[in-house]
C-alpha cells in the first residue's frame, strides 16, 4: 500500500537532504560539534554515573522471535585456562565469543537501517545496502556519540509510573516533560525519552507486545529543535500498535530516512529517572558511542549518563 499524502507532506517539511552536502552519511550527528560536547561536559557536577544498557545475556534477552535474525546474545567460551606454552603451570588464558543480533538489546539504529521509495538517508539508494552491509551510512561512520542530553520523563510529567501500552506520545507531552525538567532542548542536544516501559521486565511479552512511544506528531518537534539523536526505553521506539494500521513504523522512516536522525531503543532509564526526580536536574553528559562494526546498520551500546 502506498504511503499516504499526509506522510509525504510531513516528510517534505522535516527533510534534511543536502543540508550537509550531497555525500553526507551522518545526518543530524553533524550537529554534535565541539561546542555541543563542551555543553555536555559542563553538565557534570556530582560525578554520579548511570549505566543505561540491558544485560547482554541469552537468558535475560528481550527478543522473542518477532523479528527474524534478532538473536539474543549467545556467549560461549572459546578457551578455558588454555596454556600458552608447553608448561601448564605457566601463562594460561580464557577467551569467549558472542553471537547476537546487533539490534537485539540496547542499541542505536544507523541511517542505513530502513528505507522507503528506494532511498535511505540523504537520497542515497537503498541498493547501497547489500549482502556486504551498508556501503553508505554504515554505523561505523559514527566515530563518537557524546554530548549534552536531556531526560524527558514523559511518564512523570503525566503523573504516572508508566505510560499505557499503545499510548502515542505527543508534542504536548514532550513540552510537559521539558517543563518538568526546567531546562531547554536545542540544537546539538541528545534526548532520552522515559515512558516507564522497562518496569514491565522481566515479563518480555508485556514489554514488547504493546508499547507507548513517539507519535508522528512529535517528528516536527525534534526537527525544529535540531536534536542530534533520540533514544527511548521501549522496543519499537515509536508507539505500537501503530496509530494508523496501514502505516507501519512511520517515525522510523521520517527520522532515519528524511531527517537523518539516529534512533536508540531499549535504553534503561529507571535509576536515572529516579535520580533526576530527586535532585531536579534532568540534563547530563551522555556517552553512547556505537561499536564500529564496518557497514553495520545498527550497533549495541552501553550508554553511560554522567551527572
Amino acid at each position: 500500500m502506498a504511503l499516504p499524502d499526509s506522510f509525504h507532506e510531513l516528510a517534505a517539511r522535516v527533510r534534511n537532504w543536502g543540508r550537509w552536502g550531497p555525500d553526507d552519511e551522518l545526518g543530524t550527528l553533524n550537529l554534535l560539534t565541539a561546542d555541543a560536547v563542551r555543553r555536555g561536559a559542563a553538565c557534570v557536577r556530582t560525578g554520579k554515573t548511570f549505566a543505561l544498557a540491558l544485560p547482554l545475556s541469552e537468558a535475560e534477552g528481550i527478543q522473542l522471535g518477532f523479528q527474524p535474525g534478532r538473536l539474543n546474545p549467545v556467549r560461549t567460551m572459546s578457551q578455558i585456562n588454555a596454556p600458552l606454552t608447553a608448561d601448564p603451570d605457566g601463562f594460561c588464558s580464557s577467551d569467549d565469543l558472542v553471537v547476537m543480533g546487533l539490534q537485539s538489546a540496547t542499541h542505536w539504529d544507523g541511517l542505513g537501517h530502513v528505507s522507503y521509495g528506494g532511498t535511505i538517508w540523504n537520497g542515497h539508494p537503498a541498493s547501497s545496502v547489500t549482502a556486504a552491509g551498508a556501503t553508505r551510512c554504515g554505523i561505523h561512520r559514527v566515530r563518537s556519540l557524546t554530548g549534552r542530553a536531556v531526560l524527558l520523563d514523559v511518564a512523570r510529567a503525566r503523573g504516572v509510573e508508566r505510560l499505557d501500552g499503545g499510548y502515542p506520545i505527543t508534542a504536548d507531552d514532550l513540552d510537559a516533560a521539558v517543563d518538568l525538567a526546567r531546562t531547554t532542548v536545542g540544537a546539538g542536544d541528545l534526548v532520552l525519552v522515559r515512558t516507564g516501559q522497562t518496569t514491565l521486565l522481566p515479563d518480555k511479552l508485556a514489554y514488547a507486545i504493546r508499547s507507548p512511544g513517539l507519535s508522528m506528531g512529535t517528528v516536527e518537534w525534534f526537527r525544529h529543535r535540531d536534536v542530534v539523536a533520540v533514544a527511548t526505553d521501549t522496543m519499537p521506539f515509536e508507539v505500537w500498535p501503530p496509530e494508523d494500521p496501514d502505516l507501519v513504523l512511520p517515525v522510523h522512516l521520517l527520522h532515519l530516512v528524511d531527517m537523518g536522525m539516529t534512533q536508540g531503543q531499549n535504553f534503561v532509564l529507571e535509576a536515572l529517572g529516579d535520580d533526576c526526580a530527586e535532585d531536579g536536574v534532568y540534563e547530563l553528559l551522555l556517552q553512547a558511542s556505537p561499536l564500529p562494526f564496518t557497514n553495520a546498520v545498527g550497533s549495541p551500546v552501553n550508554p553511560v549518563a554522567v551527572k
